[in-house]
């Protein structure tokens, strides 16, 4: 069995299907890219695995255990961190004891959470802002911190939803250079974007989803010439050229 897998994960919200019959797997050391066009379905799917929503039909599986409908905290501990489309720090604590919370999870003394924290905030670029309030950081440094604070825990796969929405194109550069300093240092990441220019320099295999259900599952290569692929992003007219072409 692969380190993560989901079987015909289903999740509704009243007659709206926003997950369909989902079957995805994620190996241990992988890169892996999830986009789609906005309303796919990427986040809802992510809140089914790392236990912010329950599916309704289907099962999540972690290291062969079946994780379907475990708490937040329980899938935090068992290994899987996230990061949020919209950033939830702690606006009021400084970036270090932002950081702190996460580190509490492995570490219960203040001390050793402490030192913890500072060791990834070095690794994240952060400790310049150690003491500064989180409320106050521009949006690309409460990005960072929001994944500063979810590698705290010590992950061993890591979902990040959109965190290159809303930067720069300097900053995107700088976050893809991080998600790939982290990727190669061993930790299993799933991107979640919707902006194919970000994903394919990163990941290993790209799946999209469109309208809930995965449409494509394969090297960035290949899905980034494939009709389905061209025709959710663009529409049908381009997707027939590209048939034609």
């Amino acid at each position: 069995m692969s380190l993560l897998e989901t079987h015909g994960l289903t999740k509704r919200f009243g007659g709206l299907v926003a997950n369909q019959a989902i079957d995805f797997r994620l190996e241990k050391g992988e890169l892996v890219g999830l986009i789609g066009p906005n309303g796919a379905g990427k986040t809802t799917f992510f809140n089914c695995i790392t236990g912010f929503y329950r599916p309704d039909e289907g099962r999540v599986f972690f290291r062969g255990r079946d994780v379907t409908g475990w708490s937040p905290e329980r899938i935090c501990r068992a290994g899987i961190a996230r990061t949020f489309q919209v950033v939830k720090t702690f606006r009021d604590m400084t970036v270090l004891e932002n950081v702190m919370v996460g580190a509490f999870l492995r570490h219960p003394r203040p001390a050793a959470a402490r030192a913890h924290a500072e060791a990834v905030l070095e690794t994240t670029g952060l400790t310049h802002l150690a003491d500064v309030q989180a409320g106050g950081l521009p949006i690309a440094y409460r990005k960072r911190l929001e994944l500063a604070r979810a590698l705290a825990t010590e992950p061993e796969v890591l979902f990040l939803d959109e965190a290159m929405a809303g930067l720069n194109p300097g900053e995107i550069q700088e976050a893809v250079a991080m998600v790939r300093r982290l990727w190669e240092q061993g930790l299993t990441i799933v991107l979640v974007e919707h902006v194919m220019e970000v994903v394919m320099p990163l990941a290993q295999r790209v799946v999209v989803l469109d309208y809930g259900q995965v449409i494509a599952d394969d090297t960035p290569e290949r899905v980034a010439k494939d009709p389905r692929v061209i025709e959710a992003y663009l529409g049908e007219r381009f997707a027939r050229e590209a048939r034609e072409g």
